[in-house]
């Protein structure tokens, strides 16, 4: 133990008015956004790679808008001026929030026109604009229009006898301005086309014909067929646009007797909350666009004109329309590692030894296999799991009703305020319940972020505990894209304190008792504040010390504090953030000794993984789900678990951490400035992709 526990914040020089270095949240996030958009531009990456990446980055900017600058709004609103901790008031962060997000919005479009569109065309895939269409192409889109989107469009006028509708969130809209030839009035009338969600977003022009595969947007179908719609007047203009709402969800959980129901009546609001930008195509009506922003009751300020088609996100349905093969990453198979795969029985193997899971390169399904064997084995007598997000048509939900239904005590912890996933995550919640499982709603003021399955078995005449534990979620489709570490042992003094958090989630408990887990929002910052100033204190002693933090975000201002107090006492920080990362590195005098480095390749990294070099004793390595920030240490409940064979914790140390610290073709790295630069290699030396290197040794 460090000799002082208390938490310490590195202190300005004596009589200086110099803050810690502290990067701006939001922004940071939108640097994160761009390096997306990066990867999109690569060269280096399949051609249709490129083009999903670019849907990537119209869904971040989605979300980012919903929850983030929505929230930021508010705080404007309501005149709050408390300034984030890099002095940032929330009036300057909105400013400084649009003019980033407008440089990158265009960088976004131009990908699309000037790289991704040309290219595409070299490779025989074409996507045309309505001026473009042959004769017998327009005459396939307008009998397309008939048959398939004019039966099932409703069009909207707005004057006062027709009050201005409800427009839902991120839907897809085509803004009419019109003229009645019977009338001397110039001014315009206004109407809007609602399009059905039902309708895909990308329609590919007569599939049955051979040669060059020709797309066109479905806002462009609408527009060319909007006349049959308004008789006899005529169409001025025809502009597609989109609206993003507030979606956050306002819940008083103190005061929800039912959780469940009160989230339902909270996504009916979500589709109706305040506008907090509007994207419209390059050209639209003045008047008429004036008029929606008053009906939208939204200034210019959040008005994005766009060049080209509303929506890029929807770029992601045609990476999966387009087989193509040679335009896509080569596709690899996921290793079933030892003991799964009926190699061995597996309880006995857990009850032997412990396993590490890497995926997507081992594949997920040995989790499954964890879960399902768990199901059916007449030994087990009860699984408890948390769910925070899961796929659609869940396997592991399967296995659980099945479970119940057999007899077994089958208990999940659903957590039903997991960010867009509410409604599926309340449909999951019912259908187990019907099937008899106990189904907890998660905790008051706290969301479950933990990743969690615990079983127990009856062996030799007395019950014996296995428990998976991970850093992501239980969804096997994500499990494919993301990166994660999972873990299982029948360990048991872990498998204690795991039924102990459970017991706390199910029931009462104030005060639990951790000594093996690190679990917020009990020990978990304290903790690893502890560890911190542990490695800083061993450095200044002259012992070994070394800190590798792998996360996805890192704000917590205690944590950054306390990491530049390991800087200036000489402890070697690397981390690897892919997102927001608020601390600033190579500062003289705070963080010299910090390197930060972001990866985003083919894989979302996902895995949390924490190493202490820990002086003379051995390394203690910790995975898990939290991050570190506030939200994580505080209002989730998260675990981190430690590795204790040396094995496992030397090939997380050799065979994973040091294996990301080389790449150099998906990293960049954080200056002092904000800016993100590409890893240095030498001038003879080829790029090295971690993603790649894992999925050659898969399995080895």
């Amino acid at each position: 133990m460090p000799k002082n526990t208390a938490i310490r914040t590195p202190e300005p020089a004596e009589g200086s008015t110099a803050k810690l270095p502290y990067f701006n949240r939001e922004l940071s996030w939108l640097a994160f956004n761009r390096r997306v958009l990066e990867q999109a531009f690569s060269g280096n990456n399949p051609l249709l790679e490129r083009l999903k990446f670019l849907s990537i980055v119209s869904s971040n900017l989605d979300e980012f808008f919903e929850i983030r600058v929505a929230g930021n709004i508010q705080q404007v609103e309501s005149g709050d001026t408390t300034a984030e901790p890099d002095g940032v008031t929330p009036s300057e962060q909105l400013r400084r929030i649009h003019d980033v997000v407008v440089s990158m919005v265009d960088d976004q479009y131009r990908c699309w026109r000037e790289e991704l569109i040309p290219r595409l065309r070299e490779r025989e895939i074409d996507f045309t604009t309505p001026e473009q269409l042959t004769p017998s192409e327009r005459r396939w889109v307008n009998q397309y229009f008939r048959e398939h989107v004019y039966p099932v469009l409703t069009p909207l006028a707005i004057d006062p006898a027709h009050p201005f509708p409800q427009i839902g969130n991120k839907t897809l809209n085509i803004l009419v301005s019109l003229h009645n030839p019977e009338t001397r009035s110039s001014e315009p009338l206004m109407a809007i086309l609602p399009v059905p969600r039902i309708l895909p977003r990308v329609v590919w022009i007569d599939p049955e014909k051979a040669g060059v595969q020709r797309y066109i947007f479905l806002s462009d179908i609408v527009k060319l067929g909007a006349g049959d719609l308004f008789p006899g007047y005529w169409i001025r203009t025809a502009h597609a646009f989109r609206i993003t709402r507030n979606s956050d969800l306002y819940i008083d959980e103190e005061e929800a007797d039912n959780l469940l129901q009160r989230i339902e009546e909270e996504l009916h609001k979500r589709k109706r909350g305040a506008a907090v930008r509007l994207e419209i195509e390059e050209g639209a009506d003045e008047d008429i666009l004036q008029r929606l922003l008053h009906h939208l009751n939204l200034p210019r300020d959040y008005v994005f004109r766009i060049h080209g088609p509303i929506n890029l996100m929807r770029l992601f349905s045609v990476y999966e329309m387009i087989n193509r093969p040679d335009l896509k990453y080569k596709s690899f198979t996921p290793v079933l590692p030892p003991p799964f795969g009926n190699t061995q029985p597996l309880f006995k193997y857990l009850a032997q030894r412990d396993v590490i899971l890497h995926h997507p390169f081992d594949s997920f399904g040995a989790v499954l296999e964890f879960i399902e064997t768990a199901a059916n084995d007449p030994r087990v007598f009860a699984i408890k799991q948390t769910l925070y997000r899961t796929s659609g048509d869940s396997p592991i939900i399967r296995a659980l009703m099945e479970a119940s239904e057999k007899g077994k005590q089958v208990t999940v912890l659903v957590e039903l305020k997991a960010r867009f996933d509410e409604a599926n995550n309340i449909q999951w919640a019912k259908q187990l319940e019907d099937a008899g499982v106990h189904v907890v709603y998660g905790m008051v003021g706290h969301k479950i972020h933990c990743k969690c399955c615990l079983v127990v078995r009856r062996e030799s005449g007395k019950l014996r505990r296995y428990v998976h534990l991970g850093t992501g979620n239980y969804n096997p489709q994500t499990a494919r894209l993301y990166t994660d570490l999972g873990f299982l042992t029948a360990r048991e003094h872990i498998t204690e304190e795991a039924a102990a958090l459970f017991n706390t989630l199910t029931g009462y408990g104030r005060r639990p008792a951790f000594k093996s887990l690190l679990a917020a929002p009990y020990n978990l910052h304290t903790r690893i504040q502890e560890l911190i100033q542990r490695e800083a204190d061993n450095a200044r002693d002259g012992l070994p010390a070394r800190l590798i933090a792998k996360i996805n975000n890192l704000v917590d201002p205690a944590t950054i504090a306390n990491l530049y107090n390991a800087s200036q006492a000489g402890v070697k920080i690397d981390l690897i953030v892919r997102g927001n990362c608020c601390l600033v590195p190579g500062v003289p005098g705070a963080s010299e000794n910090i390197t930060v480095r972001s990866i985003v390749g083919r894989f979302l990294e996902h895995s949390r993984i924490f190493y202490f070099e820990n002086g003379r004793e051995e390394p203690l390595i910790l995975l898990g789900s939290a991050d570190w920030m506030p939200r994580n240490f505080f209002r989730r409940v998260e675990i981190l678990f430690p590795v204790e064979d040396e094995t496992l914790r030397r090939h997380i140390f050799e065979d994973i951490l040091q294996i990301y610290l080389r790449d150099t073709k998906n990293t960049r790295i954080l200056q002092s400035n904000g800016a993100y630069l590409p890893a240095e290699t030498g001038p003879d030396v080829p790029a090295f992709s971690s993603h790649e290197h894992f999925i050659e040794h898969a399995g080895a």
